[in-house]
């Protein structure tokens, strides 16, 4: 279970069950009163040093935010949720957009205005709508703190319209197993050769574990996806990407391999997570290839084009090959 050394919380979050629900449970932890949980003055003036430790605070506020963000992917909407950011240290985090912003977990204690807005969003549409609730954050990693992904599903299966989705990297399922859902319930699980979680996603499952929760929620009536991502072009990539597909092919059950679709997202990297990771992890990978990368403003990189159509062409062959009844959503 995860304890943070301190907590930083909004006074309001009183008023809200599960703001109450985990002041006590975290009773013994240091806290201190803040304004506003989206900008923090004492973290802002951390060094990058200190970004492990970081990780270990936890921030609970009331989220303001309720923007939707129109998707044209797996979902129809981006939807901000319960939490943003992650106790994991993923060395290519996108959400490490501001070390001294993004880096921590906060939890949002709202959720009953949030679920509100997406089920009232989901029933005047004209179509099904599918939406994203997981890409600020990791629900599954979240749910061992706040039980949030048990209540989701749990007021959201009897809606009349609506599907809702997220990824994870974390083999914590067992709490949503015996879950009713309705099949209104999209996991997808990233996942990564065993190498690169071993030595790029620091804090998260394994890659057995990752399998064997796929499984589970397939035994248990989830749809399920396998997100590849994100791919980082090490020097025998193509080696080990193809042990991955081949480990999957072999481990994955065949009520998994009857519906499973797959995404394949290609790393990006930027200057910021080379500055913050030379400090904060001075003995990691260092994923900044000067030749393979290309800018592309703001100071991020992201692969040349020669080397993300080979990886689409690998990709497409490989996975065709070995899954040939599974659809491949994109490849970006």
């Amino acid at each position: 279970m995860f304890i943070p050394n301190e907590i930083y919380y909004e006074k309001d979050i009183v008023n809200y069950e599960l703001g109450k629900e985990l002041l006590e449970k975290y009773k013994e932890v240091p806290k201190f009163e803040i304004a506003n949980h989206n900008n923090i003055e004492e973290m802002r003036k951390k060094s990058n040093k200190e970004f492990p430790r970081m990780k270990k605070d936890l921030i609970i506020g009331i989220r303001k935010t309720h923007k939707f963000v129109e998707n044209h992917k797996i979902s129809d909407y981006l939807v901000p949720y319960t939490s943003s950011g992650c106790t994991a240290s993923c060395l290519y985090c996108y959400l490490v957009c501001n070390y001294n912003k993004c880096a921590y977990l906060r939890l949002f204690v709202n959720r009953e205005e949030m679920l509100e807005k997406i089920i009232k969003t989901a029933e005047k549409s004209e179509k099904e709508l599918t939406f994203e609730i997981g890409s600020n954050s990791d629900l599954i990693l979240e749910n061992t703190i706040t039980n949030n992904l048990v209540w989701t599903i749990e007021n959201f299966k009897d809606t009349k319209k609506g599907f809702l989705t997220f990824p994870t990297k974390f083999d914590m399922v067992d709490s949503i197993l015996p879950l009713r859902h309705n099949g209104k319930i999209i996991v997808r699980v990233s996942v990564n050769p065993e190498e690169i979680i071993r030595n790029v996603e620091f804090g998260t499952s394994n890659l057995e574990g990752r399998i064997n929760a796929i499984n589970k929620l397939a035994e248990a009536g989830y749809k399920v996806g396998i997100l590849i991502a994100p791919v980082i072009f090490l020097e025998d990539w193509k080696e080990k990407y193809l042990n991955l597909i081949k480990i999957l092919e072999s481990k994955l059950s065949k009520k998994v391999k009857k519906e499973l679709f797959f995404e394949v997202i290609f790393m990006t990297y930027s200057y910021i997570h080379t500055k913050i990771n030379e400090e904060a992890y001075p003995n990691a990978i260092n994923l900044y290839n000067k030749e393979l990368m290309t800018g592309r403003g703001k100071g991020k990189y992201w692969y040349k084009s020669d080397i993300r159509k080979e990886g689409e062409k690998f990709f497409r062959e490989n996975l065709n090959k070995y899954f040939n009844s599974n659809e491949i959503i994109y490849i970006v």
